[in-house]
């Protein structure tokens, strides 16, 4: 397993880190990982921007998924903090969102084990704290496919 580690401090640099992901990862599958305001949500409006998205974002956590059609690429935010059962995801039709034209991106993916597709990366965003700064954002990138290995490594040579 390939692993990077990032580092964001404040929120506009936490948007931008979130570009640079998802001008790497166009399509497949990110799962987001972290506590209650780790920055999950910032990191996907930095994602959705890299496909031109200037709006709010919101985290789904209530209806589940938002979609987002934005030009040619079809985007799925899964939030399933709120998610009672797993198999809740089989009677919503899960596995219809997941496909190789189209980006997911699922926090709390923990919750819907069994009923997710393998990701192509893993990231983890925890709490940095620094000595004279500003609390920031570490975020650990793990990539589990061939995709999720090609589109790090992209990011590690080209810095994009």
């Amino acid at each position: 397993m390939d692993v990077l580690h990032l580092s964001a401090f404040g929120e506009p640099a936490m948007v931008a880190l979130g570009e640079r992901l998802g001008a790497a990862m166009p399509e497949g599958v990110i799962f987001l990982e972290g506590d209650l305001g780790a920055g999950k949500t910032t990191l996907t409006r930095g994602l959705l921007r890299a496909f031109g998205h200037s709006g709010a974002v919101k985290s789904p956590t209530y209806t589940l998924v938002e979609p987002y059609q934005l030009g040619a690429a079809r985007v799925f935010h899964f939030d399933l903090y709120r998610l009672g059962e797993p198999e809740e995801l089989e009677y919503m039709g899960i596995r219809d969102y997941f496909d190789d034209q189209c980006l997911c991106i699922v926090e709390w993916p923990a919750r819907g084990e069994g009923f997710l597709p393998m990701p192509d990366w893993q990231v983890k965003v925890g709490i940095l704290r620094e000595p004279g700064r500003a609390p920031g954002r570490s975020l650990t990138l793990a990539a589990h496919t061939d995709r999720g290995r090609q589109a790090l490594h992209m990011l590690q040579t080209t810095g994009s």
